[in-house]
């Protein structure tokens, strides 16, 4: 029987306690960062959060050098609440981020709409 590769392999990282599995690292050589994705195939929670979060603090203990930047962690969503994002670290740290992904590639007028509407959130968060 013929073994399939998956199309990515989980980063194992591990604790004096537990095992965890983070989805995507990448090292940012720019950047001199660790760069975390973690993927959702449900709407951004406040427990998805929690999870970055601790894996950026994770790696930032565990594999992040002395002269690498902190950690990156980026929660890719197929919705993204403001209500949620407001109300938890995302809202605080410089390096978590969240971000809502499409399936599809949107119309040109959708596109428009959604890029109009991010940006008269952003003109009105920095009023």
């Amino acid at each position: 029987m013929e073994k399939v590769l998956p199309l990515w392999h989980q980063q194992h990282i591990v604790t004096d306690t537990s095992d965890f599995y983070i989805d995507l690292v990448f090292y940012n050589y720019i950047l001199k960062c660790f760069v975390i994705i973690d993927l959702k195939t449900t709407a951004l929670s406040h427990q998805d959060i929690g999870q970055i979060d601790m894996y950026v603090r994770m790696y930032d203990d565990l594999k992040r050098n002395e002269d690498d930047n902190p950690t990156i962690g980026l929660l890719l969503c197929t919705e993204k609440d403001e209500t949620i994002v407001k109300y938890s670290v995302l809202n605080d740290k410089n390096e978590l981020f969240a971000s809502k992904y499409l399936l599809y590639l949107p119309k040109e007028k959708e596109l428009i709409a959604m890029i109009e509407q991010d940006r008269q959130r952003f003109e009105l968060d920095n009023l």
